[in-house]
């Protein structure tokens, strides 16, 4: 090679190597400042040395977000079990960046709850409809009638709480599985749990399978059992309780089950609600009246009707997104003792590949388990699942399907699965990611994409498949975020909002691409789509109570908006 062709080479590299630096710098940065801008912003004002924080913060005032109870008074939002993502970004950024006092605020976070809102059964308060009140310090319910445990795709960061104080979080998860499991024989669970519970025989009790779709009072959803089956894999990992395992195999197991024969689709519930007491009443869609699917949808579809057994928009997130994701995490950590959840999982997302993708729209249809689709079928009556007249329509193939693909593809290369992957992104303005494996792709490196999802998706791709190119693709996807979601250090979804979330997942993605960069993925925790919230009854400004208002809505408001009665923002 000739000298100066050398040296333009070297000076291209080394003008490449500046670049990477300066905005590897640019992205690490942006977390450190959002990690400093939460110590400062959301931390308790009144009561010094508590490490809690709140839930949101108003990024142009500082205003610290409340909840309105139905009664006038005001509590400042603090939910341990909604701060799960910003627990691991903290922990790994100090990872990265060699500075404790990062991961000392996780720590003293988790030891701080234990000490003081672990009741005497174990359980933690908080979840769905239990927090802190951080202007008190004492815990607060949404709704005075349901005080009670609740985490749904909550996914807490087990691993640093274990490492904290591994006695009390055994304990915890004996008491989450304690106060959800309403019947052991049969596995009737419920998402909504009861404080101060003795404990039961736990592990030794007796179990005998049901048949599919049997009938209970309790609800099985699939976005709460999927917290108790994380919650006793994790024990089994970090304390080696067998019967944790066993467990927790067993009520994975009772979601695979039911699925439909033919298709290999569902299920979001492996039972069904138990008929109580009966109505003619469309619009009241207690489950005490019976299967809620099969009053809206069997006069048209049959027994095959079911709530466990529909394919819709939101019900296929949390099966093939949330759950997907935390069960392919499991798998890998779990190495020979994950197999089964590893098959389970991947033939579940193949199958909905197969029958719910349409490459074409990059959408999926809606369905029933069995096959049929729903796409343009109208509502013939008021219930569950909408207003009479309302039609189901296809939905986007988000980012987060991508990344559920994109995450299978590194546990099992299999073409349907990358047919998926390579759809979405081309959905999603990421270009062409090429045949599987990677080859010929054709990436757009000038893309708009700003979804803190693709990031993940593309780190899964660049290291499955050794084309680092995912990551220049990734990095821009990231400059995107960083130009336009962040506010006074902030990271939002929406700078018209009026609040910011601290637990926020781009600083998450941020940090992983950094440590993905840096040849270091072990430093920042998997990403598992978990995202906990607080629900109940909300007062309004007009003094009416509204009393299904989950926190989500509130962080979705701007400025001048207000909530309005019956469910509608």
């Amino acid at each position: 090679m000739k000298r100066s062709t050398l040296a333009l080479t070297i000076g291209l590299i080394s003008l490449f190597s500046y670049n990477a630096a300066a905005q590897e710098s640019a992205r690490l940065s942006s977390v450190k400042t959002f990690a400093d801008t939460v110590i400062d912003k959301a931390g308790d004002k009144q009561h010094p040395g508590v490490p809690l924080l709140a839930n949101g913060v108003d990024p142009r005032t500082g205003k610290q977000m409340e909840w309105i109870f139905p009664d006038g008074r005001t509590a400042v939002l603090s939910n341990f079990s909604a701060q799960q993502n910003l627990m691991r970004v903290l922990v790994g950024l100090s990872n990265l960046t060699g500075d404790p006092k990062y991961k000392q605020l996780a720590e003293n976070n988790v030891r701080y709850y234990f000490q003081h809102y672990q009741d005497k059964s174990g359980l933690l308060l908080w979840g769905g409809h239990r927090f802190i009140d951080l202007k008190t310090l004492q815990p607060e319910g949404p709704s005075e009638k349901e005080k009670v445990h609740e985490l749904k795709n909550a996914y807490p960061y087990y691993e640093l709480m274990f490492a904290v104080d591994k006695p009390a979080t055994a304990r915890f998860i004996r008491a989450f599985w304690n106060a959800h499991v309403y019947d052991w024989k049969i596995l009737e669970t419920s998402r909504h749990g009861e404080y101060g519970k003795a404990m039961g025989k736990l592990w030794a009790s007796d179990f005998e399978q049901q048949p599919p779709f049997f009938a209970t009072k309790g609800l099985s959803f699939l976005n709460a059992g999927n917290d108790l089956i994380y919650s006793a894999s994790l024990l089994w990992q970090y304390d080696h309780e067998q019967g944790a395992l066993t467990w927790a195999k067993r009520l994975a197991h009772q979601y695979v089950l039911p699925r439909d024969k033919k298709t290999g689709l569902g299920v979001y519930q492996f039972t069904q609600a138990l008929k109580r007491a009966e109505t003619t009443d469309d619009t009241d869609t207690n489950s005490k009246y019976g299967d809620r699917a099969q009053r809206q949808f069997g006069p048209e579809f049959g027994p095959d009707a079911l709530e466990g057994n529909m394919m819709l928009k939101g019900r296929t997130s949390t099966l093939y997104s949330e759950n997907a994701l935390m069960q392919l995490a499991l798998a890998k950590s779990l190495g020979r003792d994950g197999e089964d959840i590893k098959k389970w999982t991947l033939d579940g997302l193949k199958a909905f590949a197969h029958y719910a993708y349409d490459a074409q729209t990059n959408s999926f249809r809606p369905m029933l388990a069995n096959g049929t689709d729903l796409s343009g079928f109208v509502l013939k009556r008021d219930g569950y699942y909408g207003k009479k007249g309302t039609v189901l329509k296809p939905y986007p193939a988000g980012n987060e399907f991508l990344l559920s693909y994109a995450r299978a593809w590194t546990l099992e290369q299999d073409a349907e699965i990358w047919k998926v992957a390579r759809g979405i992104a081309q959905g999603q303005g990421l270009g062409d990611i090429g045949e599987p494996g990677g080859k010929n792709s054709k990436l757009d490196l000038n893309t708009q994409n700003s979804e803190p999802y693709a990031i993940f998706a593309l780190i899964d791709l660049a290291q499955s498949t050794g084309n680092k190119s995912y990551l220049e693709l990734a990095d821009n996807v990231a400059k995107n975020i960083i130009a336009s979601k962040r506010l006074n250090g902030f990271f939002v979804d929406d700078p018209g909002y009026i609040y910011a979330n601290i637990d926020n997942i781009a600083p998450y993605a941020l940090l992983a691409l950094e440590a993905a960069f840096r040849g270091k993925p072990d430093a920042v925790a998997p990403f598992l789509n978990g995202a906990g919230f607080t629900e109940g009854a909300y007062r309004l400004e007009d003094g009416s109570v509204r009393y299904s208002t989950r926190d989500d809505e509130l962080f979705s408001l701007k400025p001048g908006e207000q909530l309005k009665p019956n469910g509608k923002k």
